[in-house]
Formats: C-alpha cells, sequence, structure tokens
C-alpha cells in the first residue's frame, strides 16, 4: 500500500509541475510570438521568460538555495558556464541571472514546437557537429558581448548520462570566447536539477526535490591566451565538481506501483541435491 500511495502521489506530483510549466507559456506565448519579430524585442522575450520560470517554479514548491561566493556584483558583461544536468537548468539561469541572459543552446532547441524557433531568434543556436555552426556562433556570442550581454554556456555540450556525479569533458568554445573578448568567466554549478526533473528518455518523469544553484567568484581573462584554456578548463571543472552533493549522486528511479521484488541472496537459494 505505502508504494501504490507513493506512486499516486509522484503522478499527481508530475501533473502539477507540467501544469504550472505549461499555462504561464501560453499566457505568454502570443506576446513571445510578437516581440521575437522585432528587432528590439529581445529583451522583451527575455524578460517574458524570467517571468514564465520564476512563476513555474515558484508554483512547484520546491526549496530552491542560492549560494553567491562572492557578495561583489557580478561584472557584465560575462561568460556563465554551467553544468548540464536537466531542462531545468534554463529555467533556473533565466531566474537566478539578473538583467538580459543571451543563451547558447543546441540547434534542435529551435526545432521544439512553438517555444524554439522563438528561442532561435533571440539566442544563439549551434549544431557542435558543423564547424561553420559554431563559427556563427561564436560571432553571434561575440556580437552579444560586445553590446554588454553577458550569456551562459553549457560547457559540456549537452546533458551529463550521470548528473550530479560526473561531468563530461567540458569544450573549448565557453572559454575561448571569454578569453577573446576579454570578458570575466562565472562558473556556476546545478547539482541537483536532475534530482527534480531527470533527463529520461521516452518519459517524463518529475519527483519533488530541493534545488539548488552556486555562482562562484569570476574569474579574469585579461591576462590569458588561448595557451591558457586547458588549465583554465580544469580550474573550473573542478569547481562545479566540488559543488555536487551526495543525494544527488542517482537519478530518480521510474514510478511504481508495485513493490520491489526482493533479491534472495545466495544463502538463501535452493541447494540441489545429489541423489
Amino acid at each position: 500500500m505505502r508504494h501504490l500511495l507513493r506512486y499516486i502521489g509522484q503522478r499527481l506530483y508530475t501533473t502539477w509541475a507540467v501544469f504550472w510549466f505549461l499555462v504561464p507559456f501560453v499566457l505568454i506565448y502570443p506576446l513571445q510570438w510578437y516581440f521575437s519579430r522585432r528587432p528590439d524585442g529581445g529583451g522583451v522575450v527575455h524578460a517574458l521568460n524570467r517571468f514564465w520560470s520564476t512563476l513555474s517554479i515558484t508554483m512547484w514548491g520546491v526549496p530552491v538555495e542560492v549560494l553567491r561566493h562572492s557578495q561583489e556584483p557580478t561584472p557584465r558583461p560575462c561568460v556563465y558556464v554551467a553544468n548540464h544536468g536537466s531542462y531545468v537548468d534554463i529555467m533556473m539561469l533565466f531566474k537566478y541571472i539578473p538583467g538580459f541572459l543571451n543563451m547558447m543552446g543546441k540547434s534542435s532547441l529551435a526545432k521544439v514546437p512553438l517555444w524554439g524557433p522563438t528561442f532561435g531568434r533571440v539566442y544563439v543556436t549551434v549544431d557542435r557537429t558543423s564547424a561553420v555552426s559554431r563559427g556563427r556562433a561564436m560571432v553571434a556570442a561575440r556580437r552579444g558581448l560586445a553590446q554588454g550581454k553577458s550569456i551562459a554556456i553549457f560547457a559540456e555540450g549537452r546533458i551529463s548520462p550521470s548528473p550530479g556525479r560526473e561531468l563530461l569533458p567540458l569544450l573549448d568554445g565557453a572559454f575561448q570566447l571569454a578569453i577573446e573578448a576579454g570578458v570575466p568567466l562565472v562558473p556556476v554549478c546545478m547539482p541537483l536539477n536532475h534530482m527534480f526533473m531527470p533527463d529520461v528518455k521516452k518519459d517524463l518523469r518529475v519527483r519533488y526535490h530541493r534545488l539548488k544553484i552556486v555562482f562562484h567568484p569570476p574569474i579574469s581573462t585579461t591576462s590569458l591566451t588561448l595557451a591558457d584554456i586547458p588549465a583554465l578548463k580544469a580550474r573550473v571543472a573542478a569547481q562545479l565538481a566540488e559543488d555536487f552533493l551526495p543525494e544527488g549522486a542517482v537519478k530518480p528511479g521510474p514510478s511504481t506501483w508495485r513493490a520491489p521484488t526482493p533479491v534472495a541472496s545466495p544463502k538463501d537459494q535452493p541447494q540441489s541435491v545429489n541423489s
């Protein structure tokens, strides 16, 4: 009975979370659609995305811990380098990073129905398998930085298959961008997002779980060259990995109303008798 009640609770909470993800989007989508087509509408679209993210996260009812290692205002523009463990990551960055935040996301995001084309028009998309696409994305990101727009990049390049436990190797792009533009680099870790919404193929899995976002002090790049990228990546990777927590080491499993079948130990197995 306990497992059945837990299953029902998880299904109800998933419905609640999806409702409060979709309803704000439906309400703001006409404005997103309109302003994303205006040359000066990016700021309005981002404000709408922040409203959407803030309302959704608030209504999910989960506690969120925000830890800022530096009490000084984050210099702008800068390059935020974040780990990637869940689709909730984007919403967390939208909510907790003030001002306009440019985002670099994979090109497939622009193909998501309704929201995708809006994302593609306002933010930077990249196909990491294409050198031409990577080059165009870097040009667009540098142009945004020159205009005073900070950018957030998931340096792992995709959602880690073992979030909260193991970082994928960090790609060079974010570090090259910060060094060439001469702007600070800010490591950001979100060690628990996958415990709320893990990336699971062919399954929507939402669990009530606390969230956390950690902002590390800015790292100056003014005296660095491209030869310093390996050491800079190692430094940032170490900072991000230090924020991982034991409670986030294993992604939540699928919902089931059946109690798990106990596995018999070897000593409990019936022994054959030779006649």
